[in-house]
């Protein structure tokens, strides 16, 4: 069978248009079906945006609960930032990770009243042994700071500032607003309630004395005020034993 007879047969039964299409007929229909094809590529990409795991990141506009879970992993982040800023001054001395004033006074309220009127932000808690104040500020010096305003402020009051920095343990005597006699940790651990240490090796926290019931004032809930009548009643009912008789400056 010779080629035209095939061409014959392979038309048969297709009409006959009569008109070819030009190359210019055919760069527009191609041009047109390419500006198709790209808009319905936009539109797919576009429904599948969160899903095609390009890179591409959700319009917080229209995806409110990505732009929510952006913010709380930004939060999360920074928050492991500082604990690790914190940690960090820690280990290398500018920031104390514990500090306790350990006192004589038979109140923690009384001992929360005197840290309010000192300008302290502290945890005051109440023991047999004597009241204890766990120190917020660990900054710097900021632990004797507060011990020195504190033994200023109510004079005659004595009281031994516990430091742990860097994992070495400092413990000194002021009174007066002066540093005073070092002792080595375990005098001072012999003569003060278990939590003490437990607080200063890092073992036990305020929450975990809390949750085992432990009875303990906020500084930070006292106005200058509240604390001035605290103190009142702890010295106006021959209570004033409880105070060590110091006198507030």
């Amino acid at each position: 069978m010779s080629a035209d007879e095939n061409k014959d047969r392979r038309n048969e039964g297709l009409p006959d248009s009569g008109h070819h299409l030009s190359d210019e007929e055919i760069e527009q229909a191609m041009a047109g079906f390419e500006a198709e094809f790209s808009e319905d590529q936009g539109q797919g990409s576009g429904d599948s945006n969160e899903d095609s795991g390009d890179g591409t990141q959700p319009d917080p506009a229209t995806h409110p609960e990505s732009a929510d879970g952006s913010a709380a992993g930004l939060r999360e982040a920074e928050g492991a930032s500082s604990d690790f800023d914190q940690e960090l001054e820690g280990l290398i001395g500018n920031r104390a990770k514990a500090a306790v004033m350990v006192t004589r006074l038979a109140s923690a309220e009384l001992l929360a009243a005197f840290c309010q009127l000192s300008d302290i932000s502290a945890w005051c808690i109440q023991a047999r042994e004597g009241a204890v104040a766990v120190l917020r500020n660990l900054d710097g010096d900021g632990p004797e700071t507060a011990i020195r305003d504190l033994t200023t402020v109510v004079s005659g009051l004595s009281a031994i500032l516990a430091v742990n920095r860097a994992d070495k343990l400092e413990v000194t005597l002021w009174i007066n607003g002066q540093s005073g006699q070092t002792f080595a940790p375990p005098m001072l651990f012999a003569s003060t309630p278990d939590f003490v240490e437990d607080l200063m090796i890092g073992t036990i926290t305020v929450d975990g004395l809390r949750e085992d019931g432990a009875t303990m004032f906020d500084s930070g809930d006292y106005n200058r005020e509240k604390a001035m009548g605290i103190i009142a009643a702890h010295t106006r009912f021959g209570t004033g034993g409880s105070a060590r008789k110091g006198r507030v400056e």
